[in-house]
């Protein structure tokens, strides 16, 4: 996941001459930055080039990024009817599904492309600017109706725009849904995977981090009425744990993106107890395996350690 970013000297090459804004919203450049690391890495999959937070643009707030993300105006319950003003706003995001077409166009024929949008919870806190370190959150009733008739109406139709344009699924991404309550979390995920699951069977799949409790997420990936791509597990868990948990779709992870940032001579011995915790599973057992990181490539990785773990993970299954 997060295949471009500042690691990779493709992509600090295309940031000299252009804004983050112009390679994620001018199709060719989005393109052509998603490439990158599969011409450099082979990765099998590619995925779109962008940011979860561009659906809230769409809505009407004023986003910028210098370099991370900066809101002129945060939302509440008293700005968000002069603030929410687009009446149309998934004409806004349009930009993404001509992107997903020109990068499906440059792939070669046996790798695919993967599209995203933010987790429904986590575009709600960046939106009203609630602490990365809050804890146990009730939604409020003004959160409640935000989620409902605003951000989860909004993805599915950004969700089916990414798939018309060609993704072979959409990964939710949800950074901060451990901030909610069980309870919460439990209405919320019923919320989201009966609008944006269920409506796209096999199609959209999904990951959170940062301690969430993974037994909420299997219990409704286990629904027989939810059928969900897959799940993607962060690095802080054991990731064999839960190939016998799910009874379907794919399960991605989890190798630690802190560890792939050492130095080359003590990267190696963390992949190699890796690729021996992972050996121990028969192909059967690991069925539906997609090999990658707990969340994304960190800024200071060293390029020479991402080939490195494609090529290793490529030779041992």
């Amino acid at each position: 996941m997060r295949q471009a970013g500042r690691y990779h000297d493709h992509y600090q090459s295309l940031k000299k001459d252009h804004t983050f804004e112009e390679l994620c919203k001018q199709p060719i450049l989005a393109a052509e930055t998603a490439m990158g690391p599969i011409n450099e890495f082979d990765f099998d999959v590619a995925i779109l080039f962008s940011d979860i937070l561009f659906p809230l643009e769409a809505l009407g707030m004023d986003l910028s990024y210098n370099p991370g993300p900066q809101f002129g105006l945060h939302l509440s319950e008293d700005n968000a009817e002069s603030l929410l003003i687009n009446q149309n706003p998934i004409s806004f995001m349009e930009f993404q599904g001509e992107a997903i077409e020109r990068t499906i166009e440059r792939l070669p024929i046996e790798k695919s492309l993967i599209g995203f949008v933010g987790g429904p919870w986590t575009l709600i806190a960046y939106a009203c600017n609630i602490s990365k370190d809050s804890r146990n959150i009730n939604f409020n009733n003004f959160q409640i109706g935000l989620l409902d008739n605003v951000i989860l109406p909004l993805l599915k139709e950004n969700v089916e725009l990414q798939l018309n344009a060609g993704a072979e699924v959409v990964m939710i991404f949800d950074s901060t849904a451990h901030q909610l309550a069980e309870e919460d979390l439990n209405i919320y995920l019923e919320k989201t995977f009966n609008m944006l699951v269920k409506e796209f069977p096999n199609k959209v799949g999904y990951y959170a981090k940062d301690g969430v409790n993974y037994e909420t997420i299997i219990a409704k990936q286990n629904d027989p009425q939810i059928s969900l791509a897959g799940m993607g597990i962060d690095s802080n868990v054991d990731l064999r744990d839960y190939f016998k948990k799910t009874s379907n779709g794919f399960v991605q992870g989890n190798f630690s993106e802190h560890f792939l940032t050492l130095p080359h001579e003590e990267f190696l011995p963390k992949l190699d107890t890796f690729i021996e915790q992972m050996s121990v599973l028969s192909p059967e057992e690991r069925s539906g395996w997609v090999c990658g990181l707990g969340h994304g490539v960190l800024k200071t990785t060293p390029q020479e350690n991402v080939k490195e773990f494609v090529q290793r993970i490529r030779a041992s299954f």
